[in-house]
């Protein structure tokens, strides 16, 4: 019996009653720990941020938004750094000065804030961050996406980096973009770049909406006209050509927030997942030839169950359920739940309800989501972080706060999930207005752990910490023929007879991007029996009878070879 047919069958058994929830179908394991813990290390690694959203009482509608965060490795030293993205003051009220935040990892559990020797130290109305070395020279560069001009920053590989928006071919574009990735879309070796813009905004065009007739609130996406994403051709020469109408991807209708990478067809070729708010959601298939096609509806990821277009905000793709096909969490508005689908080899069904994650999530409002395996057992778990738009929620709906917990939803492998968020004793349960969320291992102790932001508010790092024992492996590519990132790659492993599969991917959550090497959960196993790279380029590389407890560098076409510990 597959893993649907199991979720189906337990939930026609179960209650469904409001009070029980289908979250009691894992009632048996509720005594079980976690096996892992999250602690706040934010104050002591040296984490000193606050997000200026700029609200002054004019109630814009950015400010609504908050920003991303990122893990990214930009001095190539193999450890893991921070970069936080701020916003600014609005022109005409300005009360500080705030620039984003990069932090570099001291290699001993703090970090050093290099954002000036760095120069990166700028005001921008900063929303979202993808990473890539779009140059292919071994250091990653940093794209960000703005209330206004997105910013691309060369990495110079000696610790600083350069803006050449203008000189790229990505300037003098005025846009609300969000969400942001890189992908080789072509298979020429160089990472392409793909962004979401959310509505027609700007100070200049904003709606008045108010609650009571009186007083200005913020508007809803509706009040706003949509506006396409981009898709920008690589040419090879520091520069890029806008590839939005040629490749299909213009739709002006759209009003996008998150955006993930897959292989929807198994073809080899990059797929595209958009979260739309309040408009169809989009999955823009690779038709190899240069062009792409919506297949959102006929894969059933367009609209909700019961056919509505929800108000998407988050999304993250990979193989929750080890079953060989990616499935796909989209974080929704409070009252729409969060989406889970699974993937039965030509179409997504939302399984949310029946694997305990719908009915937890009916409340919350949801920005950042990400799949990882937090206790390393082998599953993949979701992460998601709430937090309402509007601190006056409270006096409109009496069920939801403004700041919400965040959620952890474990992965039993058998009757679906649980949120275990109030075990993790860090106080990551407790209330937020939370926004952009990833992970990476920044202490290299082979665990994932957790990057919070939150909007008007502080960032939070988390240290996970493994209390089971359980073991991992790591992955970091680097690609020859393909894009020296390797993104797009998938790495699948067998382990004591258990299958598990991740890609290598820029982008996804909300406005926030995820460390480039993966990491793969073995519970008490010591050996992987064999490991599989497929590459951008289809190359396809076995390597067998590896070692738990280390990261192993993968060369493409040259081989592999162990690391120092993680």
């Amino acid at each position: 019996m597959n893993r649907r047919s199991f979720l189906r069958g337990v939930a026609g058994l179960a209650s469904l009653s409001q009070l029980s929830g289908l979250r009691g179908l894992a009632a048996p394991d509720a005594a079980v720990s976690a096996g892992f813990r999250l602690a706040d290390v934010t104050s002591s690694a040296g984490i000193s941020f606050q997000h200026n959203s700029g609200a002054y009482g004019g109630k814009l509608l950015p400010e609504t938004l908050g920003s991303g965060c990122a893990f990214l490795d930009y001095d190539r030293d193999g450890w893991q750094d921070i970069l936080l993205i701020n916003g600014m003051d609005w022109p005409g009220h300005k009360r500080q000065r705030s620039t984003l935040r990069l932090y570099r990892n001291n290699r001993n559990g703090t970090f050093t804030d290099v954002t000036s020797p760095a120069r990166l130290d700028l005001e921008m109305y900063g929303m979202g961050v993808a990473i890539g070395d779009y140059d292919n020279d071994g250091f990653p560069d940093i794209l960000i996406t703005c209330v206004g001009q997105n910013r691309l920053f060369h990495n110079t590989g000696k610790g600083t980096f350069v803006d050449v928006t203008e000189r790229s071919g990505l300037g003098k574009r005025l846009a609300f973009s969000t969400s942001a990735l890189w992908f080789d879309y072509d298979h020429d070796g160089l990472l392409d770049l793909f962004v979401c813009n959310y509505v027609k905004w700007s100070p200049e065009r904003d709606v008045f909406c108010s609650l009571d007739g009186k007083h200005k609130s913020y508007c809803t996406p509706e009040a706003y006209r949509g506006e396409t994403c981009w898709l920008f051709h690589n040419r090879g020469n520091g520069t890029f050509e806008d590839a939005t109408a040629s490749s299909g991807i213009f739709d002006s209708s759209s009003k996008s927030l998150g955006v993930a990478m897959l292989d929807h067809d198994g073809d080899g070729w990059i797929d595209l997942l958009v979260a739309n708010d309040t408009q169809p959601n989009k999955l823009y298939r690779n038709q190899r030839n240069g062009t792409f096609k919506d297949a959102a509806v006929e894969a059933g990821l367009a609209f909700s169950s019961d056919g509505r277009a929800r108000a998407g905000m988050g999304v993250d793709v990979a193989d929750f359920a080890n079953s060989g096909h990616a499935g796909v969490a989209i974080t929704n508005f409070d009252n729409e739940m969060t989406g889970l689908y699974e993937f039965d080899g030509k179409s997504y069904e939302d399984v949310a309800a029946q694997a305990g994650v719908g009915l937890p999530s009916k409340n919350t409002l949801g920005f950042g989501c990400v799949f990882l395996d937090a206790n390393l057992d082998g599953w993949l778990d979701l992460a998601v972080a709430n937090g309402h738009i509007d601190e006056t929620v409270r006096n409109i709906r009496g069920n939801v706060g403004y700041a919400q917990p965040p959620q952890l939803f474990l992965n039993n492998g058998k009757a679906g999930f649980r949120d275990v968020a109030a075990e993790l004793n860090a106080g990551f349960d407790q209330p937020k207005v939370a926004r952009g969320l990833a992970y990476g291992d920044f202490d290299r102790d082979g665990d994932l752990d957790l990057l919070l932001t939150t909007n008007n508010g502080p960032a939070y790092l988390y240290r996970n910490d493994q209390l089971a024992g359980n073991r991992s492996i790591r992955f970091r590519l680097v690609g020859t023929k393909s894009n020296r990132d390797a993104i797009g790659s998938t790495v699948r492993i067998v382990a004591a007879g258990m299958t598990q599969s991740r890609m290598v991917k820029s982008g996804s959550s909300y406005l926030s991007q995820s460390e480039l090497p993966v990491t793969f959960g073995l519970g008490k196993n010591d050996r992987v029996e064999s490991a599989v790279v497929r590459w951008p380029s289809g190359r396809a590389e076995e390597f067998k009878n590896l070692s738990a407890g280390h990261c192993y560098e993968c060369v493409e076409g040259k081989g592999i070879s162990e690391q120092d510990g993680f």
